[in-house]
């Protein structure tokens, strides 16, 4: 719609002093009565998109999108395996944004800790590739205090845990807390990935959600190996808190289930429904499902409003997108 304002403006500041003074005048008058039609037309994308439509960006826009989520598992990753974050491993790529609130080295058995690590570093890969193909943005404001986590593992639980659920102190809780990441990223890039233009962008996030995807399906199958256990001190299993966590996005995402625990109850959710065990979530068709950019965000947020921000990101996100339904 920009485009259409600018081509009028153009033919407004060319043809108007050509025509006849009456023509003129009625010309004149036709513009600022449609000009507010026009300007109408061009509301945010959170008045003028479907709940759970697809959005209309470009592919830099898109693709900078995922820095809200890749910032945010660098960070956790990065601190929670090593005790430094990206300020320490990768200063440049933050372009100066805030540190996150909170986090802290996590109490992690040694192979959990190699491998959450191993993940971090990935990470910082990503924003790297990013960046490079489409321009970084300043690292945004992240909240990963056991109080945040605390709040999720509450809404997810159903009850006010007691004492609150700290994210750090063990390798259970932290592999909880894990889960409720790096599959939000997965089902973005799903969601993306068939709406690029470019070759080049393409690739690129075919390759980013390669390994977010593994990174997803090795936090599960550790989880998957404890599923039965009870989270202490609480009466509740590793199962049931992945269960409850995916049925919290699913509730803030607004958009229908797509989102699973490790073990289904209803075996109909199962692949080809024959199987209650769920290390890989996927649809009936054992396909990936997918978010848009505005789903996302009422996860991350914790509000269910992609226009009211909280939860790990209380000042909001980064990028057009994002920023878009804030205003």
């Amino acid at each position: 719609m920009g485009t259409y304002l600018l081509l009028f403006f153009i033919f407004s500041s060319f043809i108007f002093p050509l025509m006849p003074k009456r023509m003129t005048t009625i010309s004149q008058s036709f513009f600022f009565i449609i000009l507010p039609f026009l300007l109408f037309l061009k509301l945010d994308r959170a008045s003028s998109e479907s709940i759970c439509g697809p959005i209309v960006a470009d592919d830099a826009d898109r693709i900078q999108f995922a820095l809200n989520l890749e910032f945010l598992e660098a960070e956790f990753f990065l601190i929670g395996a090593t005790g430094v974050g990206l300020d320490q491993v990768a200063p440049k790529l933050a372009q100066g944004g805030p540190p996150p609130i909170g986090a802290r080295k996590a109490n992690l058995g040694h192979i959990e800790r190699r491998i959450i690590e191993e993940f971090g570093y990935q990470e910082v890969g990503h924003l790297r590739a990013i960046i490079s193909a489409v321009g970084g943005l300043q690292r945004p404001q992240y909240d990963l205090s056991p109080k945040n986590f605390a709040n999720i593992f509450n809404k997810a639980a159903g009850i006010t845990l007691e004492p609150p659920m700290d994210p750090y102190a063990n390798t259970v809780n932290y592999l909880l807390a894990s889960y409720a990441i790096p599959y939000v990223g997965l089902v973005g890039y799903v969601a993306a990935l068939p709406a690029l233009t470019k070759p080049a962008s393409r690739g690129l996030v075919a390759s980013l959600l390669g390994v977010e995807s593994g990174q997803d399906a090795v936090i599960r199958a550790l989880l998957y190996e404890r599923g039965r256990e009870l989270v202490k001190p609480y009466n509740i299993t590793v199962a049931e808190f992945t269960r409850g966590i995916s049925n919290l996005r699913d509730q803030l995402g607004l958009c229908g289930v797509k989102d699973e625990g490790i073990i289904v109850v209803d075996l109909h959710l199962g692949a080809e429904n024959k199987t209650r065990s769920n290390i890989l979530s996927a649809d009936a068709s054992s396909l990936s499902y997918a978010r848009q950019p505005q789903e996302i965000l009422r996860i991350v947020y914790g509000t269910g409003k992609e226009s009211q921000p909280g939860g790990f990101l209380p000042d909001g996100g980064i990028g057009n997108i994002a920023r878009s339904y804030l205003k």
